[in-house]
C-alpha cells in the first residue's frame, strides 16, 4: 500500500527561500499549502503556479492538484487557521525583510513577532500537526561579527535595538517569541529553527531579492571602493533542503546554522571579473580594505540611509566565522561549492535582466 501524501504549509510562499522550498516539496511528492498576502495579486504568485505545473513526483504529470494557496496576514489572529489545517508540518518563512524602513516597530518588529505568535497559535489548534520549522537568520546570532569568535547555535544577538539594526532586532525577537511560545504554551508540537546566513542563488521569481542585489550593486558602481566587508554566503537550494530535512527527520532538534563559506569583497570582485560578467561594468577598483580604510568607510557611512549606515558601521572590518557542523551532521547537508553558486547566481541574474548593462 502506498504511503499517504504528507501535507505541509509554507508561509510567505512567494519569498526567495520559500519559493525554492516549495519547489523541492512539490518535486518530493508533498501536498503543499502556501500562504500569500493577497490572492488577487496573481502576478506576485504566478511563478508558484508554474512550479506546480512543472514539478510532479514522477517528474512528468505536474502537481497542480497538490498546491493550494491561501490568503493570510501576519498581523491578523486566526488568519493562518485554514492554511495549516490538515498539515503535519508547517514551515514558517513569512517575515518582513528590509534594512531601511520608516517605522521599525510597525514595519519590522510587530509583523515578525506577532506573525510568529499568530502562526504558532494556529498550529496549536491544529490536530495532527507535530512540527514547526521556523526560518530565523544569522541576524538572531549577532549584528556585529567578531573576527575572533566562531558562531554556533548557542549564540544570540543581544545588541540590536529599534535604533541599531532594527531588522536584526526583528529576527531576534521573532525567534525568541517562538521558543517562548513552545516552552510556555506547551502546544504539543516541537520547534526546529534554521538560521541562514547571506542566501544567494538562482531565483524562481522575476523580482530581485535583497541578498542577490549585492551582485547588482557591485557591478553598477554603487560601491565606490573595495571595502573590508566579508559575506557569509549560502546557496538558497541548500537552505531549502535544510528546512525540509528539519521537517522530516524525527531527530532534528534546536537551531541549525546554515552557511557555506565567508568571502571577502575583494575576492568576490575578483571572481566576478574573472568570470567575464564584470566586463564593461563598474566594479570597484580602489581598495579601502585596510585599517585606515575601515575608518574612512565608517565616516562616509553617515551619508547613507540609516539601514545601510548601521550595516556598514557594524560589519566593516569584521569577519563572520561560523560552525555549520551540526547542520551537516544532523541534516545531512553537503553545501554546494561557493564558486559554483556565485557563477550560477550571476548567470541567473543576467537571464532575468537584473545586471546593469555593460558599456560598449
Amino acid at each position: 500500500m502506498a504511503e499517504p501524501v504528507r501535507t505541509v504549509c509554507v508561509t510567505g510562499a512567494t519569498g526567495f527561500i520559500a519559493s525554492e522550498t516549495l519547489r523541492q516539496l512539490l518535486a518530493g511528492g508533498y501536498r503543499v499549502h502556501g500562504t500569500v498576502r493577497n490572492l488577487a495579486h496573481r502576478d506576485s504568485h504566478a511563478h508558484l503556479r508554474q512550479l506546480a505545473g512543472a514539478a510532479g513526483a514522477d517528474g512528468a504529470n505536474g502537481a497542480d492538484d497538490r498546491l493550494h494557496l491561501f490568503e493570510a496576514d501576519l498581523l491578523q489572529p486566526g488568519s493562518f487557521d485554514e492554511a495549516v489545517q490538515d498539515c503535519q508540518t508547517v514551515f514558517h518563512m513569512a517575515s518582513p525583510f528590509a534594512l531601511t524602513v520608516q517605522d521599525p516597530r510597525r514595519d519590522l518588529v510587530e509583523p515578525a513577532v506577532q506573525g510568529t505568535r499568530n502562526v504558532l497559535e494556529s498550529c496549536r489548534k491544529t490536530a495532527g500537526l507535530r512540527r514547526v520549522v521556523l526560518t530565523s537568520s544569522e541576524a538572531a546570532l549577532t549584528d556585529q561579527p567578531d573576527s575572533s569568535h566562531v558562531l554556533t547555535e548557542q549564540d544570540w544577538n543581544t545588541r540590536s535595538t529599534f535604533d541599531r539594526n532594527p531588522y536584526y532586532l526583528s529576527k531576534t525577537l521573532a525567534e525568541r517569541e517562538a521558543w517562548r511560545f513552545v516552552e510556555q504554551q506547551k502546544p504539543g508540537l516541537d520547534l526546529v529553527v534554521i538560521n541562514p546566513f547571506t542566501v544567494i542563488g538562482p531565483s524562481l521569481a522575476p523580482h530581485l531579492c535583497l541578498s542577490n542585489r549585492i551582485f547588482q550593486y557591485l557591478m553598477s558602481g554603487a560601491y565606490p571602493a573595495i571595502m573590508n566587508l566579508h559575506f557569509p554566503f549560502v546557496d538558497v537550494r541548500d537552505v531549502a533542503l535544510a528546512h525540509i530535512r528539519a521537517g522530516e527527520l524525527p531527530q532534528a532538534r534546536g537551531r541549525y546554522l546554515c552557511g557555506c563559506e565567508t568571502l571577502s569583497m575583494r575576492d568576490l570582485v575578483r571572481l566576478i571579473r574573472d568570470s567575464g560578467y564584470g566586463e564593461g561594468r563598474r566594479l570597484p577598483r580602489i581598495g579601502l580594505d585596510f585599517r585606515l580604510g575601515d575608518w574612512l568607510v565608517r565616516l562616509a557611512a553617515f551619508r547613507e540611509t540609516k539601514g545601510i549606515r548601521d550595516y556598514l558601521r557594524t560589519h566593516v572590518g569584521n569577519v563572520t566565522r561560523f560552525d555549520n557542523s551540526k547542520t551537516r551532521r544532523d541534516l545531512g547537508i553537503g553545501f554546494r561549492p561557493l564558486r559554483e553558486t556565485i557563477l550560477e547566481t550571476l548567470a541567473d541574474l543576467d537571464g532575468w535582466g537584473h545586471l546593469p548593462p555593460a558599456a560598449k
